[in-house]
């Protein structure tokens, strides 16, 4: 049993540094604050999941904003050994450091053994808890068993475009001067560069080492000792691979010849690893047949440019996959709020739409990510995949996402739309 004054020296200081960096560091009102505001005094238990360092416990805080809160991060080297026997201890320790307290938020809280038993308990004793982690299905396995019916689920990202111009004060409005179109371009081409981790825009940060050392300790905390991986450079390997040939197509059986591994099941477990880690996610591909899309390759995506810059091979091919990279992050942060999915699609022809949204049974929307769209065979190839891709799901929802190309025009009775991808990520 760990030390109860230990637990309470934790305790303290987590709510010493908390009270440091909220007078220090510059915090960002999130987007999906308001969507999820009304939640927050509401009895059912909100689990925030995301990669590390994506400001989930910033969030947290600011969806228990101007409460008495007792305030918990696991992922401390001196809570590693807790055991689920220690848990009441914590209870305790928050009486001493807080006095009396009815809201409770738990960081990184998947690192505890039985960690649901004790939420559910102080749930069932009145407590309005926030958990977060920093694992996908080990929080929705634990949650789906020991929580049903009591809690709400939440994703969150690194900043989107609108919340890293928040952070610098630039105000987004519907009618922008030249000088104001040319300082959100500027910006733009940095969150290209940079991503939107939050330490990665302190001006005293060098933002590539930093997500370097943050990309090898997901991997090794939520990868390979959350799994008991015993060949981490196969690992390593794979990952960088995934990162090397983001938004392009992934087969598991390539990767399984490719590292040599002993079966297709492994190959599909390590990429769920990474996957469950929020490093990458996959896109599958739309089709009437559901063994067909299980079976179909998947396109791979990131969780942030910034990530692919530090950690990828730069080419000048480079900036079209970033842009594609770019949307389907933002595609996946309004899926939530749209309550739409999104898949790419190809026929026989191959003819490929990079993004078809869909919301219940019907397509909402088909969308090409295209950065330069001037070349006429370029064109040719991009608006004959959507106006197939029309036809096949009877959707005129079209649109085309560019460097700079804004216009609208009419090709075969089908009006398409385009818009530069710096506009489109402003839109609401």
């Amino acid at each position: 049993m760990k030390n109860n004054y230990l637990i309470q020296q934790v305790v303290l200081d987590q709510k010493e540094e908390l009270e440091h960096l909220s007078n220090r560091d510059k915090f960002v009102e999130r987007s999906l604050l308001k969507t999820y505001q009304k939640q927050a005094d509401s009895d059912i238990i909100k689990v925030i999941t995301g990669i590390r360092r994506c400001g989930k416990s910033v969030f947290a805080h600011q969806l228990f904003r101007n409460k008495h809160v007792a305030y918990l991060n696991f992922d401390d080297e001196r809570l590693f050994s807790l055991e689920a026997e220690d848990l009441n201890a914590i209870l305790e320790a928050f009486y001493e450091v807080y006095g009396e307290f009815q809201y409770i938020i738990f960081d990184e809280i998947q690192n505890i053994p039985q960690w649901e038993l004790f939420v559910n308990r102080l749930h069932r004793q009145g407590f309005n808890i926030i958990v977060t982690g920093s694992n996908a299905k080990l929080l929705g396995r634990d949650l789906a068993t020991h929580l049903t019916g009591r809690h709400i689920s939440l994703e969150l990202f690194p900043f989107s475009f609108e919340e890293y111009l928040k952070y610098y004060g630039i105000k987004v409005k519907e009618h922008l001067s030249t000088r104001e179109t040319a300082l959100i371009k500027r910006k733009f081409n940095d969150y290209l560069t940079y991503g939107g981790f939050p330490e990665t825009l302190k001006e005293t940060m060098d933002a590539k080492s930093y997500l370097r050392s943050l990309y090898s300790t997901l991997i090794t905390r939520d990868v390979v000792l959350r799994h008991k991986i015993k060949y981490v450079k196969t690992i390593m390997d794979i990952a960088h691979y995934l990162i090397t040939h983001h938004s392009g197509y992934i087969s598991f059986n390539k990767i399984k010849n490719i590292f040599n591994l002993k079966s297709i099941h492994t190959a599909l477990n390590y990429t769920l690893f990474l996957e469950e880690a929020y490093l990458f996610f996959f896109v599958r591909r739309l089709t009437n047949k559901y063994k067909e899309s299980l079976l179909a390759n998947r396109k791979c995506y990131c969780i942030d440019p910034g990530m692919i810059h530090s950690l990828s091979f730069k080419t000048s091919a480079d900036k079209g996959k970033i842009y594609e990279n770019i949307v389907a992050l933002e595609l996946w942060r309004r899926k939530y709020q749209d309550d739409t999915e999104f898949y790419y699609w190809q026929d026989i022809y191959k003819h490929e739409v990079d993004f078809v949204i869909r919301a219940g049974t019907k397509i909402k929307q088909l969308i090409q990510v295209c950065y330069h769209i001037d070349s006429p065979d370029t064109k040719k190839r991009e608006l004959d995949a959507l106006l197939s891709a029309s036809k096949e799901f009877k959707c005129g929802n079209l649109l085309v996402i560019t460097e700079h190309t804004e216009t609208e025009e009419i090709v075969n009775k089908k009006k398409i739309q385009y818009i530069p991808l710096w506009k489109w990520l402003l839109q609401a």
